[in-house]
């Protein structure tokens, strides 16, 4: 039987969004407020969907501790409270969009996650904006 589990998490960081080959005015009209050069922060939602088949001997798709673990590590531990542009390593060069944090987010649990998994992280940056990645 294939089944989805699911867990949520939550982290605060800061970020700009802006393109260095763009001038300030430029990154203005096509990010608007977003682009401050002062940074700005966001309370990100998160949720981690892991599916496959359950485990005939224990009952679980995966063990949700097991789960926990990894998103502790990967993700809180990696990015809250953290200016993402300036002390992430991914988004030294990467706009910190949703859409790329993210994918960023997917490739670090899935870096560590059992291949028999498929993974989809729905990242919320605000209550009514978010997004989902599946992966390729």
């Amino acid at each position: 039987m294939r089944i989805t589990a699911h867990r949520k998490a939550h982290f605060n960081a800061a970020h700009r969004l802006y393109r260095e080959d763009w001038d300030d005015a430029k990154n203005m009209q096509i990010f608007g407020k977003c682009s401050n050069p002062n940074f700005h922060g966001h309370n990100y939602d998160l949720t981690v969907s892991v599916s496959g088949e359950i485990d005939t001997e224990t009952g679980f798709l995966i063990d949700l501790k097991i789960l926990k673990d990894i998103i502790k590590a990967e993700v809180e531990d990696y990015l809250d409270h953290k200016n993402l542009n300036l002390e992430v390593p991914e988004f030294k060069k990467l706009n910190p969009t949703a859409e790329n944090i993210a994918v960023v987010i997917h490739n670090r649990i899935t870096a560590v996650l059992e291949d028999k998994f498929d993974l989809e992280v729905t990242l919320y940056e605000t209550p009514r904006n978010f997004v989902t990645y599946k992966g390729e």
